[in-house]
């Protein structure tokens, strides 16, 4: 990790630019600091710098189109380190890229951003994570434009982070929508962006504005904060604001609207069939308000919108959708990044050569990791020289990714440091912080036979089975036995077993609680497993771990839980209001169709 003075040496190596770039705004705002743990708790929290445009011109105006080119691709890149990756991520890298590391690749390609993946190896540890930032800003700012570089993760939370123990891990957006806290979802996004910023990732693509009103949408679900338009436009932009108020650069996703589809678009080609009247009452709230919230960039969805482009376009490559409406009617004058190009959904009416060229040709600014990062840069540059792309178009797209960098001050301090690392990622403060946060998200869907609370003061004896979800993002078990672990915590004598053996084991306990994760429609093992264990006798409480439409599809028991995701603070909070020890705040985001309807949520007293 490069200490205060290797940073002054990079940033002047860097000066050129920097002078140009930052200028009367760095003048202006002091010197730039990484978010602290204080500022994460802080509502005000650090401003955002305003860019100078011109001297971002001028900066333009200095590279060669290859450098503008590659200013647009953020790209993946496979290793733990920016240099010294390990050897299978670095034959991973020459099959891809025809580079060893992912310094040579940023270098080589003049990119304007990487994206870490858990899968890539790029998200083993805080100072890790730290380190190869520093590694690639560092190649960045010595090489070819030095232009700082935009890192960029998927930290939503929840279902969805690369991110894990020990940096902080929140309920996630439809555990947030059960609270209906706006205060909370601004608190939770601040603490996470201070934690990003401290390892130096400075954009997030976060958070999800889809409105989920499909409880058959494989890809969004509990990735959304609810079904209500009005309430999820409130959420987005309470995260927007935290976000951005700790450094990191917000991204509203999926633009116009994944909430209604039935495929997943990272495997096919989801088709929404909302009019143009319905998307505009149930879709375009929530980006509207990220858009009046100062959103930083929009990511669009690889789905094909027939009411808003008649042509069969997904919308990532719809001129129509992204420059007719998101920059005309909604007037978002930010960056539109495209989900991710190596996905099916925007891969299967052109090539890969073509999907680059026709997102810029929509409106895109951003080409987020593309399967052929070679070919597509050559097809962007094919572009530009055969008169189809003007230079004056790609100039376009950089001069708004250069004001995004300068506006999170990436021009006054691109490396991450050590010591931030260690006073930030997951500090007492923000462990605590999402525990109280976590409180007001367990949902009481049922309590008929009045099995909760249970009286942990007479040590009942409770058993814990069902579904085991792999960790969301390295917590602490499954989430069977984190719920033992906590309820015994509290003064219950709690076994978890496996689902093979619950049945026979059942005899004997006050109760037992069955973990349910995406039952399906129809008969399956988790509809057996609830059937024969009701059998028993034995009272079944239901903990739905992540849809909260699993009840509708089970037998009803003597009581049944949401709690919107499986991390270990959402199974904290769980066994909490099992016991008692906490009241149950959380209400329904969403309807349960034939059980529940939005807003349902019992108290202990009901």
């Amino acid at each position: 990790m490069p200490n205060h003075a290797s940073r002054r040496t990079l940033l002047a190596a860097a000066a050129a630019v920097a002078a140009t770039a930052a200028g009367a705004a760095a003048s202006a705002s002091g010197p730039a600091r990484t978010p602290t743990a204080d500022d994460a708790l802080n509502p005000d929290g650090p401003a955002g710098r305003r860019p100078d445009r011109a001297r971002l011109r001028r900066a333009v105006d200095r590279m060669s189109l290859a450098e503008k080119v590659g200013q647009l691709f953020v790209s993946r890149a496979y290793g733990h380190s920016a240099t010294d990756p390990d050897p299978a991520d670095a034959e991973q890298n020459r099959a891809a890229f025809g580079v060893r590391t992912a310094a040579e690749l940023v270098s080589r390609y003049h990119l304007g951003g990487i994206v870490y993946f858990a899968w890539a190896h790029n998200t083993r540890a805080p100072q890790q994570i730290a380190a190869l930032s520093a590694g690639l800003q560092q190649t960045a700012l010595t090489t070819g434009a030095r232009i700082p570089l935009l890192l960029s993760t998927d930290q939503e939370h929840g279902a969805v982070a690369r991110i894990g123990r020990p940096a902080t891990l929140f309920p996630g957006a439809m555990a947030l929508g059960a609270s209906g806290s706006a205060a909370d979802a601004r608190r939770a996004a601040r603490i996470a962006g201070a934690e990003l910023a401290a390892m130096g990732i400075r954009q997030d693509y976060a958070p999800v504005a889809d409105v989920n009103v499909n409880p058959a949408n494989p890809v969004i679900g509990v990735r959304s904060f609810g079904s209500d338009p009005h309430a999820v436009a409130e959420l987005v932009a309470a995260q927007v604001r935290g976000y951005q108020g700790a450094g990191v650069a917000a991204t509203a996703k999926h633009f116009p609207g994944h909430g209604d589809t039935e495929t997943d678009s990272h495997v096919g080609l989801p088709v929404m069939r909302h009019t143009r009247a319905a998307w505009e009452e149930l879709d375009e709230p929530p980006f509207r308000a990220a858009v009046e919230a100062g959103v930083d960039a929009i990511m669009t969805a690889h789905i094909v919108f027939p009411a808003l482009d008649p042509s069969g376009d997904p919308a990532t490559l719809s001129r129509p959708i992204v420059t007719g409406i998101l920059r005309e009617r909604l007037g978002f004058r930010g960056v539109v990044v495209t989900d991710a190009l190596d996905m099916a959904g925007v891969r299967q009416k052109y090539g890969d050569d073509r999907v680059p060229v026709l997102a810029l040709l929509a409106g895109c600014d951003q080409l987020l990791n593309p399967p052929d990062l070679p070919l597509a840069h050559r097809s962007v540059l094919a572009a530009v020289a055969s008169g189809e792309l003007t230079e004056a178009r790609v100039e376009e797209s950089v001069l708004r990714i250069l004001e995004l960098k300068s506006r999170r001050g990436l021009f006054d301090e691109a490396l991450p440091s050590a010591a931030s690392v260690d006073a930030v990622v997951g500090v007492r403060e923000h462990l605590d912080a999402a525990d109280r946060i976590a409180a007001a998200t367990t949902t009481l869907l049922a309590n008929p036979g009045r099995v909760v609370p249970v009286d942990a003061k007479a040590a009942p004896r409770l058993l814990v089975t069902g579904t085991d979800p792999a960790s969301p993002s390295a917590t602490t078990g499954p989430p069977t036995v984190v719920l033992a672990r906590e309820l015994t915590a509290l003064g219950c004598r709690a076994t978890a077993v496996a689902p093979a053996r619950a049945v026979a084991a059942a005899p004997g306990h006050a109760a037992v609680l069955v973990c349910t994760y995406n039952v399906p429609e129809g008969d399956g093992p988790q509809r057996t497993l609830v059937t024969e264990l009701l059998a028993t006798g034995v009272p079944v409480v239901l903990v739905a771990l992540r849809n909260p439409y699993d009840p509708a599809r089970l037998p009803a028991c003597a009581a049944e839980l949401a709690t919107y995701s499986w991390g270990d603070a959402e199974m904290r909070a769980a066994a909490r209001v099992l016991t008692g020890a906490a009241r149950p705040a959380g209400r329904l985001p969403v309807p349960v169709p034939g059980r529940y309807p939005l807003g349902h949520g019992l108290s202990l007293d009901t």
